[in-house]
């Protein structure tokens, strides 16, 4: 029998919650969880070197199936030697199926049983993406870890219409598993769907672990649902999923968001949040969203949070940063993106570290209370 190519091994589960402290074993190194993967949709952090994500503590990043197959193509990817080699990126790579690209950016896309036609949000072209052809654009990419194609429908969808999803979806995870090339180096997760609906998320996941998968995806969350909706999903949910294997809140990335996912059994988490909103002048710090293009920020020589240590924080002011984003300079994003990026991540080791030391509730009280969250709110966990 292959051996997996991802393992999880927990280590410690918080006496208090459902939080988990582990570690995944991947072919490019053994990250501890909970983590935080930053996004490089085109196989680039947006404007970050691998080395700087290196030196803030990335571990593992994500790129995207369906960006990466239009432009350059999966076939120039797998003939430069894979991703990793592609991108110089020494340790772990996830990729996306594709599939939320396909219903969120496709033109016209008419769903079938043997996958999705639709028209590039680029050209126009006609294209079809099926279960297999996801797999195999992910198996020429060489990514650690694989998403199984999946159909995510809107949260507030129709019973009837998310039931047949979620039944459409565990075939076409039949059919990945069944398409995949290279289990002994690539692991395939399975994406848990349903909705609001519990008896449909236990319908999905009681397939999905029925196949076997080495982790488990929670898709179809944050997207357009509240935040004590998402939770209320994630408390019925992770329960359901196995205790060996690592579980995968996908495209999630609000400080209070990957709080709440931890306590409810979580250990991985991804989001253009924190680049997309630097881009845009606002910073993440710890008392809370700081938007640094403020014109309040033109002679302020503080850090962008004083109790930060990174590479930004240690060398530039907020007046500077403010004047390089004013005036269109590229290297203003990049602070404000590594800032942010370092910020979650710091936020993640922290998280931690109060798993090992059985008060993570406290520390949410703590970090909402100055993060500017209702003190009350941090408590009705």
């Amino acid at each position: 029998m292959t051996e997996p190519a991802i393992k999880y091994r927990l280590i410690k589960k918080e006496k208090h919650t459902g939080a988990r402290l582990g570690e995944i074993i991947t072919p490019h190194g053994t990250f501890p969880t909970p983590m935080f993967m930053p996004v490089g949709t085109q196989a680039s952090v947006k404007s970050l070197a691998p080395e700087e994500l290196d030196e803030m503590g990335a571990n593992i990043i994500l790129s995207n199936t369906y960006h990466l197959w239009l432009r350059p193509g999966e076939k120039l990817v797998e003939e430069a030697g894979g991703l990793h080699q592609f991108m110089n990126w020494k340790k772990g790579i996830l990729t996306d199926s594709g599939g939320f690209q396909v219903f969120s950016l496709a033109k016209m896309r008419d769903i079938t049983e043997q996958g999705v036609h639709f028209k590039s949000h680029l050209s126009g072209e006609k294209l079809f993406l099926s279960p297999e052809k996801a797999i195999h654009i992910q198996n020429a990419l060489g990514s650690d870890i694989m998403m199984s194609f999946d159909e995510c429908p809107p949260f507030f969808e129709s019973y009837d219409y998310i039931k047949k999803s979620v039944e459409r979806t565990s075939r076409w995870a039949q059919r990945g598993l069944e398409a995949h090339l290279h289990a002994d180096r690539q692991g395939l997760f399975g994406i848990v769907q349903g909705g609001g609906h519990k008896d449909l998320r236990e319908l999905s996941a009681r397939q999905l672990v029925g196949m076997d998968f080495p982790g488990y995806s929670i898709g179809g969350l944050s997207v357009g649902e509240s935040k004590a909706e998402m939770n209320h999903v994630l408390d019925f949910t992770t329960p359901l999923l196995p205790e060996n294997k690592p579980r995968y809140l996908m495209g999630v990335g609000s400080a209070d968001a990957l709080i709440d996912g931890v306590i409810r059994g979580v250990d991985m988490f991804d989001c253009v949040l924190p680049t997309r909103i630097a881009r845009n002048g606002t910073c993440m710090t710890s008392s809370g969203r700081l938007v640094v293009k403020n014109a309040v920020y033109a002679h302020d020589f503080r850090p962008l949070d004083e109790k930060c240590d990174c590479y930004t924080c240690r060398n530039f002011t907020r007046a500077y940063i403010r004047h390089l984003i004013k005036a269109d300079e590229i290297f203003g994003l990049r602070l404000a993106s590594y800032h942010n990026l370092y910020f979650l991540l710091n936020l993640m080791k922290n998280v931690r570290q109060a798993i090992m030391d059985d008060n993570l509730l406290e520390f949410k009280e703590s970090f909402f209370e100055e993060y500017g969250f209702n003190a009350k709110d941090a408590r009705n966990f």
